[in-house]
């Protein structure tokens, strides 16, 4: 079936979406059936600094304009676990099956309670980050590969994922304009790598893209050089976008 296409007011071509083949990377929700799931779930991956979030946000305010109703979600969004995470994240003193353990039980709330219920309802559900960014983290702190693809088996396969590439040197030049500070996380000061937060930084974030693109290969989203302008990114975001909805 072609996408069918309608000319609102505002002289905005609206994309009707056309029905996903749905499934789950594994086990799935016990008793639901992700082929009777409509909208689409688009996904975007990148580390701090990589300009996530003005894409997202331009995203939205262009499928708005074309008439689509959005939700967005994320890493530490989940009413359930959200406020508990930062706390314990803020003592640097999780052990690395803890700190995982957290975001899957923060990324099975709101996949069970905000994107399968806005799927159902035929919305388009903006993930900033999703399992990709987890399972790349846990990685980089050894984590078997097999343990985290069964431990995100209930995760639905997105419509399409973008991953934001930016170089780890500008990553860190972006963050620290920004915040006049880095994360001891995102620079994965708890892996021992350096005593020098900016080298470190550096060091992680090679090895965190270095995951990214061997998982590309596994997941097959779509690497996106985030180093160009935010007008140029998001033209191509829309591209590709528009061209999902269109079931192509």
């Amino acid at each position: 079936m072609k996408a069918s296409l309608r000319l609102p007011k505002n002289g905005r071509t609206i994309v009707v979406p056309q029905p996903s083949s749905r499934r789950f990377y594994g086990h799935g929700i016990p008793g639901l059936d992700p082929s009777k799931l409509g909208g689409k779930l688009v996904v975007v991956e990148g580390a701090d600094g990589s300009g996530r979030s003005t894409q997202i946000s331009r995203l939205v305010e262009w499928l708005e304009g074309c008439g689509h109703a959005t939700v967005q979600v994320g890493l530490k969004r989940s009413t359930l676990v959200s406020e508990e995470l930062n706390q314990a994240k803020r003592g640097n003193i999780l052990s690395r099956t803890t700190l995982s353990l957290f975001y899957a039980t923060d990324f099975a709330d709101q996949i069970e309670n905000v994107i399968i219920p806005s799927l159902r309802a035929g919305f388009i559900v903006i993930a900033d980050r999703y399992i990709y960014t987890l399972m790349a983290r846990d990685m980089a702190r050894g984590a078997d590969p097999s343990w985290l693809r069964n431990l995100y088996g209930m995760a639905l396969v997105p419509d399409i994922v973008f991953y934001l590439n930016v170089p780890a040197e500008e990553l860190v030049q972006r963050n620290f304009a920004k915040d006049y500070a880095l994360d001891y996380w995102e620079s994965g000061m708890d892996l021992g790598l350096s005593h020098d937060m900016f080298d470190s930084f550096i060091r992680y974030q090679a090895m965190i893209v270095d995951m990214f693109k061997k998982m590309q290969k596994t997941y097959g989203f779509t690497i996106v050089d985030a180093s160009r302008s935010a007008d140029e990114i998001n033209l191509e975001l829309r591209k590709k976008i528009e061209a999902v909805m269109r079931g192509k």
